[in-house]
């Protein structure tokens, strides 16, 4: 492995570990609301008003702002242009005022929003607490938002740890939120303020790491600036690209509002799961390889950047693969040792598990869209990546609406992941066409890893055998089987990769315990 793909590796491990702290608050997080709200009318209104403010912070926040500001930035920090100070500041400037207008009309428009989503309810009481809960929320797309932008600038300084560490201050708010619950009526307000305490804390983690940066932390409202005009040339289409996953789980809730209640809960509960190995492997990765697929497009290196993303993909499969094949395989235990407790039945577990098991099919492919979308971007190519996901979102509402009515709310899960494989393949094949891949390496990597990943799936089954799952849920000999079934299934991986001598393996020993020299413009 070279030294841009240990620095690969390396920006990874640390946006992981981060994301891995902040992934166990989450959890933490969704035990306590589940333990005091349980899967209901309650929680659906709360999700629905959490989702549509969070929905615009991954359209104009690190979804289209932070992949947009990296490329831009890096011309001024390597000294290509000049007065990053002078950019740094037109862009907060000019982010502010949009942000400021998005909250203002947001809030002014949060009854026509939740009702957007979520057509087939028809309590008026639940609507309007939606809506109020809409209301409470949407500043949070303001705090977020900046913190999105001083992501970007902060990943061109090479800092991951401080972004990626943030959302751990959004957990601690909600779990509080769901503690002081009681004094609040009704109680699920609590957790709308705490949505807004959480971006403000994250806001002010970000401040001090930008400072030392030698960048002064105040806007200036020059909106005629060549930074803000290449920063909005840039988003436009990211933003329709970053969208397709958003969308997919607009469609899902806007059908999901179709079945009974709870159906929004079981597919939010099961996307927290599987947004784990999503966040610690696949959005790790597609932040890491921006910076270096960056500078291959720079000096116009398209060899490069073939061998780079080649290497990239062998590694996303490497990680994200037997992630799926422990959520297929032990999907159940995980969910009752998660959630099955307080308000939180069996039940619930059961149909929380086949949504997750829906969700686990396309894993594989969220891994490979992070790092193919990346690749376009470095080749300031972001409409082809909009195309694929335009395409995908069709895919997605298609077998939604065929699945749902047998599958029930797994089937719009198992929608999302058919809509996931159908982005990949169309990226994998239009960057092929136009760059190529080194296809021998490719299939070489992929098949070691299945070979070393599918006697993982015996161990699995025999673990998932031995406990009464369904009636111990969250129990100490419960708790003790999860962690051997998943520790001993990654045992089991490793040890066959280090043993057939995966490069991929031997490419995060290197990243992590190798010394990188640092980049030009560290």
């Amino acid at each position: 492995m070279g030294i841009e793909g240990q620095r690969i590796v390396r920006a990874t491990g640390v946006f992981a570990g981060a994301t891995l702290l902040s992934r166990i608050l989450g959890l933490l997080r969704d035990i306590a609301i589940s333990w005091v709200f349980g899967a209901g009318t309650m929680t659906d209104a709360f999700f629905v008003a959490f989702a549509i403010p969070n929905f615009f912070r991954r359209l104009v926040g690190e979804g289209s702002l932070t992949v947009a500001v990296v490329p831009v930035y890096t011309d001024y920090l390597t000294g290509k242009k000049e007065g990053r100070e002078e950019a740094f500041r037109a862009i907060l400037g000019a982010t502010t005022l949009v942000l400021v207008i998005l909250v203002g009309v947001g809030i002014w428009a949060s009854p026509l929003l939740v009702r957007l989503q979520v057509f087939g309810w028809e309590n008026a009481r639940t609507l309007s607490l939606t809506a109020d809960l809409t209301r409470i929320c949407f500043p949070y797309l303001f705090f977020i938002s900046l913190v999105a932008l001083m992501m970007g600038v902060l990943n061109a300084h090479g800092h991951f740890f401080a972004p990626a560490v943030s959302p751990c201050l959004l957990n601690l708010s909600l779990i509080g939120g769901a503690i002081v619950s009681p004094l609040f009526n009704p109680p699920v307000l609590a957790l709308a303020w705490g949505v807004v305490l959480g971006g403000i804390l994250q806001l002010l983690l970000q401040i001090p790491f930008v400072t030392r940066k030698g960048l002064p932390v105040y806007p200036a409202f020059d909106l005629g600036h060549p930074a803000v005009r290449e920063v909005g040339k840039f988003m436009l289409p990211m933003v329709f690209a970053a969208s397709v996953f958003q969308i997919n789980q607009i469609v899902n809730r806007l059908l999901a509002s179709y079945l009974p209640h709870g159906s929004i809960s079981y597919l939010y509960y099961a996307d927290r799961i599987f947004e784990l190995p999503i966040g610690l492997f696949a959005v790790a990765l597609g932040v890491a390889v921006l910076p270096s697929f960056s500078r291959y497009v720079s000096r116009g290196d398209l060899g490069g950047l073939r061998t780079e993303v080649t290497d990239s993909l062998r590694l996303s499969l490497f990680l994200t693969f037997p992630s799926m094949i422990l959520l297929l395989a032990f999907g159940k235990p995980i969910v009752t040792v998660i959630f099955q407790h307080g308000a939180f039945g069996p039940r619930d577990s059961v149909l929380t598990a086949q949504a997750l098991l829906a969700y686990s099919v396309g894993l594989w492919a969220y891994g490979g869209i992070q790092v193919l979308s990346r690749a376009f971007y470095a080749l300031k190519d972001p409409k082809t990546p909009v195309k694929a996901a335009l395409v995908a979102s069709g895919v997605n509402l298609t077998f939604g609406m065929l699945l749902m009515g047998p599958l029930r709310h797994s089937g719009l899960a198992l929608a999302n992941s058919l809509s996931a494989v159908c982005n990949f393949l169309l990226l994998f094949l239009w960057f092929d066409k136009r760059i190529g891949f080194h296809k021998r390496e490719l299939v070489r990597g992929v098949g070691s890893t299945l070979l070393c990943s599918l006697p993982v799936i015996p161990w699995l089954l025999f673990v998932k055998g031995m406990g009464e799952w369904l009636s111990e849920g969250s129990s100490f000999g419960g708790v003790l089987l999860l962690l051997l079934g998943v520790f001993g299934a990654l045992g089991i991986f490793l040890g066959l990769s280090f043993l057939s001598g995966s490069r991929e393996l031997r490419g995060l020993l290197s990243g992590v315990f190798g010394r990188i020299p640092s980049t030009p413009e560290e």
